[in-house]
């Protein structure tokens, strides 16, 4: 990861100059400084891979969860997975603990739609363009017990690190949107 750039500065707080930033961004900083959550920020090369945020974890000094969004197959029903980046996902322990058969990926063009989010940069806080609440938050186990969470500004150019306790106690309520908590196994090796 030679060519990956990552900002050599851990920044407090939003960025004092938007300039360059995009529109979803700069609403995440706003309302993020609006329901009063502190955060801490590192900005970086796009990182759309989990081996990539591994780089930024070691900046942030917290891990960047991985963020999965899924439908079933009828597409009627859409998850946004949160799970720890090491953890390997199958989606027939998903599924059992959902109640639901066929979970798999959504598409790029649903991640636009409901969450206003790429590919690359799904993100709990892209929730807060899920304004009809079709989009249900799924947050595994592993995520929840963290002090601290990582996740992306709605952009992989920046990522934050936040209180968990935040996220669930002022975020999620500001954004009309109520949690899953599922325990999804360990890969046994």
């Amino acid at each position: 990861m030679t060519d990956f750039y990552i900002d050599p500065a851990l920044y407090h707080g939003s960025p004092a100059d938007l300039s360059g930033r995009t529109e979803a961004e700069c609403r995440t900083y706003a309302l993020l400084d609006e329901l009063q959550i502190p955060f801490d920020r590192v900005d970086h090369d796009p990182a759309a891979t989990i081996a990539m945020c591994e780089c930024v974890d070691e900046r942030l000094g917290t891990k960047i969860c991985k963020n999965l969004f899924l439908c079933n197959r009828q597409k009627t029903q859409f998850y946004l997975l949160l799970l720890r980046g090491s953890k390997v996902f199958h989606t027939k322990d998903l599924s059992k603990q959902l109640g639901c058969s066929r979970l798999s990926f959504a598409s790029g063009e649903d991640m636009e739609r409901y969450l206003g989010l790429t590919p690359g940069s799904a993100s709990v806080l892209g929730l807060m363009n899920d304004t009809e609440g079709k989009v249900q938050l799924v947050i595994d186990k592993g995520v929840a017990q963290q002090e601290l969470w990582g996740c992306h500004p709605c952009i992989n150019t920046a990522s934050l690190r936040l209180a968990g306790k935040d996220i669930l106690e002022k975020f999620l309520p500001a954004v009309n949107h109520s949690p899953i908590f599922v325990d999804l196994p360990e890969d046994e090796e």
